[in-house]
């Protein structure tokens, strides 16, 4: 028999060639696509792999220009197909010729489903027997099992993620194109408007008013540092009543306290507590935790699909918290102990005595959660590819690890009549805490204490605070709210962040709008609220998994996005005055660096070149052409003050891990002073 095999990507390709053949394939080219052949299971199997969607949607040409007055027709309309990557799609159709089987091997999940569909149309597939090899790490045992167990292609899940592909396209077009033209921001300076985009940005915009309009509320706090004889350490007791916010009832309990030299021990209650391992990795947990290391969503995710495709991790795109029965959990245990530099930690798992890993609240069936494939070694996967490997490999471990034994103290403690609690935390047994060291534990010191003691009181001191605004979102933080409010899915939630900070609508690790953001969603609050919230764009994702579980028609979902998308854009016509002033006073003061010296009335504004550099030029073109030129990245602001030494405006420049810097925008006048501080030769061109 013969065999076509479609993988999703090339190195996939050549993995799972590698691994059914032994590595004994036969390596051609057919359109200068890789092409892998050998013999497996009594077939001829051929090996293509795609990049992945080799079909893109697009509206019909009369739409290619932007206009206004069909953006309800453009809504109304429904895209065609049409083949991305030739070459593929020309090799697909030659190699396909004569075969009798053909096996989908793609990712499983929608998107996996929808490339390989999107394969199928392509290839002449009359007479052929359809299948589909379904793993979630490629693995040596996985890539057999599946390909020994072949299933039916679920086509649910590929028209689940047609669907979202349809509906995006759609709400992308007609917002993009409405926000665009009225703002006059055609062309690369284009304002992009998206059905998940849109409140995801909404959600960093409100939460930096908050912090604004937040009114601080001072309160106050008594507490008292004691010691016991015999024993090292001082430890704290804390009024029992806890925050005063009124400071006349501060200072009377304050004033009864203050001076006292000794307390008075009362009740106190020692509890043994375990303190459990965390749960299995879903997408979510694990982008939020690479973030609190420092590596971004996209970043991480980038890096877990190289590992997983490379065969040392699973496939990192799951909502699962729960270990399936069939996961060789020994097995991968084994191999790390054998091929990985974290063999300790997991000869440690081994030794123990029973292996019973958590469980999370959600399990599906599509993959596992997120774990380690096979062994690797620091010397193999450097820098952040190890830093990712090595935290799926740790937190796997520590589900299967021991829980932690923590005894918690608390004691009443008497002050001249005045109830104090005193609390200690000491962990007693860290079990898991060792295999997952980016978990931080702090014990709070407090001695033997007995009913009765009577202690020296060291100090008793008021503080004074203020209630603090809630804090920004970080790239973790919003994924989660994401998340929790149905926003996108695990497979794009990273990519509508970094969507975010390509569009230049948000900057900064703590996430902040930048002055389009926030002008953007303003607009859209006041004319047309709904494309900002969530409960739209999360009702669409609900559709869209029934969709994938075959209780709903495809069709009558996006029939169903056309009226919400149609209902917006005659809400935005009725109010496109207001959007129109709103964001373009708004990109006006976003740029604006100082009023001309050259001219009069002109200001200097950041401009971007056709070649996408940016620069600074004269409001007054063509009538006033003076420029400055700029550096290429990093935050650019106003400055003040002007130029020190020649008079001219300056700006000031923030770049990561440096100081703001103020450089004067006359280049000529930065070189010298540069070359006076033995700093640079030449000045680059003006503009």
């Amino acid at each position: 028999m013969t065999c076509l095999i479609i993988c999703e990507k090339n190195n996939a390709a050549q993995r799972i060639s590698t691994i059914l053949s032994s590595g004994k394939y036969n390596k051609t080219y057919v359109n200068k696509v890789p092409v892998f052949r050998f013999a497996y299971n009594k077939k001829d199997c051929t090996v293509v792999g795609l990049r992945g969607h080799i079909l893109g949607l697009d509206y019909p040409p009369e739409f290619k220009r932007w206009q206004l007055h069909n953006l309800e027709e453009l809504a109304k309309t429904d895209p065609i197909k049409k083949p991305t990557v030739g070459a593929i799609a020309s090799a697909l159709k030659t190699v396909s010729s004569g075969i009798e089987e053909i096996v989908i091997a793609t990712d499983f999940d929608r998107e996996g489903e929808l490339i390989g569909a999107e394969a199928l149309e392509i290839v002449q597939k009359k007479g052929m027997t359809i299948k589909r090899a379904r793993f979630s790490a490629l693995t040596k045992y996985e890539v057999e099992s599946a390909f020994e167990n072949l299933i039916d292609i679920d086509m649910n899940l590929a028209k689940a993620a047609e669907t979202r592909q349809i509906i995006d396209l759609a709400w992308g077009a007609a917002l993009t194109r409405f926000v665009s033209i009225v703002s006059d921001q055609t062309g690369r300076d284009f304002l992009s408007v998206g059905r998940v985009q849109s409140p995801t940005l909404a959600l960093v915009v409100d939460r930096e008013m908050e912090i604004e309009k937040f009114d601080p509320k001072a309160f106050w706090e008594i507490s008292a540092n004691l010691e016991k004889k015999d024993e090292k350490g001082t430890f704290t007791a804390k009024h029992d009543h806890g925050i005063f916010w009124e400071p006349e009832e501060a200072n009377k309990a304050f004033a009864l306290v203050e001076k006292a030299k000794e307390a008075k021990i009362g009740k106190v209650v020692k509890e043994e507590k375990k303190d459990y391992p965390p749960n299995p990795f879903s997408t979510t947990q694990f982008l939020l935790d690479a973030n609190r290391m420092g590596i971004s969503p996209a970043r991480a995710m980038s890096i877990a699909e190289s590992l997983y495709t490379e065969g040392f991790i699973s496939y990192p795109r799951t909502d699962n918290t729960v270990y399936p029965k069939s996961l060789p959990i020994k097995k991968i245990l084994q191999d790390l102990v054998m091929n990985s530099d974290l063999s300790k930690e997991a000869e440690s798992i081994l030794s123990q005595s029973s292996i019973r890993p958590t469980r999370g609240k959600k399990e599906t069936t599509d993959h596992p959660p997120i774990h380690p494939a096979s062994g690797a070694r620091k010397s193999k996967l450097i820098g952040e590819r190890w830093a990712i490997y090595e935290l799926v490999t740790r937190r796997f471990l520590a589900t299967l690890a021991q829980a932690a034994d923590v005894v918690l103290t608390n004691a009443d403690v008497d002050i001249e009549g005045e109830k104090f609690k005193a609390q200690g935390h000491n962990t007693t047994y860290r079990g898991w805490y060792d295999i997952y060291t980016y978990y931080k534990v702090k014990d709070t010191f407090i001695p033997d204490l007995k009913e009765g003691d009577k202690v020296p009181i060291i100090q008793v001191q008021k503080r004074e605070s203020k209630t603090k605004p809630p804090n920004r979102f970080n790239q973790g933080s919003v994924i989660k709210e994401m998340e929790n409010l149905g926003l996108g899915t695990k497979s794009t939630r990273h990519e509508i962040i970094q969507k975010l900070y390509d569009r230049r609508y948000i900057d900064g690790t703590q996430l902040q709008p930048t002055t389009t953001g926030r002008a953007l969603i303003k607009a859209l609050e006041e004319s047309a609220e709904q494309i900002t919230q969530h409960e739209m764009t999360s009702t669409l994702e609900e559709d869209m998994e029934l969709v994938a579980q075959g209780k709903k028609k495809m069709e009558e979902v996006i029939d169903e996005s056309k009226d919400m998308l149609l209902q917006s854009l005659k809400t935005l016509e009725k109010n496109k005055d207001k959007v129109r002033k709103e964001i373009k006073d708004a990109l006006n003061k976003q740029s604006f660096i100082a009023d001309c010296p050259d001219c009069d009335g002109g200001q200097l504004m950041i401009r971007w070149s056709k070649r996408g550099k940016r620069f600074v030029g004269c409001s007054g073109y063509p009538a006033c052409s003076n420029t400055y030129a700029l550096p290429q990245s990093g935050l650019v602001v106003p400055h003040d003050e002007k130029c020190d030494r020649c008079g001219t405006p300056s700006i000031k420049l923030v770049q990561k891990r440096r100081k703001p810097a103020k450089l004067c925008l006359d280049l000529d006048c930065q070189i010298k002073e540069n070359t006076k501080n033995g700093r640079g030769k030449k000045a680059p061109a003006k503009k």
